[in-house]
């Protein structure tokens, strides 16, 4: 029996202790609903499928493929309007043809100067 006695002063006094420390924790800590949150919130932030680091990483392809999208755009327009002047205007068709494709007149020689290169100065 007395080690019965002994044995439920030392629980006693283990439950005391934790009494003590759990009067320590403020009551809003306690709360079970924002322990919930809490742990809702941890889960949604960093564990989802579609975590912060996702969404910004996606905002960030976004922002990129909109950018190639406005390039390319540009570029067709650009290419377009190129090919409607070559449609009409025969003049055009021939600088284009020269510069481009280096093509020459039957009675013409062609000469290519490699225009000089700028070298940087260190």
């Amino acid at each position: 029996m007395k080690f019965e006695v002994n044995t439920q002063a030392s629980d006693f006094e283990h439950q005391t202790s934790n009494m003590k420390f759990l009067n320590h924790i403020p009551a809003w800590l306690k709360n079970k609903y924002l322990i919930a949150l809490g742990v809702f919130a941890v889960i949604l932030l960093f564990f989802d499928k579609n975590d912060v680091f996702t969404q910004s990483a996606r905002k960030r392809q976004l922002k990129d493929l909109q950018e190639s999208k406005q390039y390319y755009t540009n570029r067709i327009a650009t290419e377009r309007k190129e090919l409607e002047e070559l449609k009409s205007n025969p003049g055009t068709l021939e600088k284009y043809a020269r510069e481009k494709y280096l093509m020459k007149r039957d009675n013409e020689d062609l000469f290519i100067i490699p225009e000089p290169s700028v070298k940087e100065k260190d």
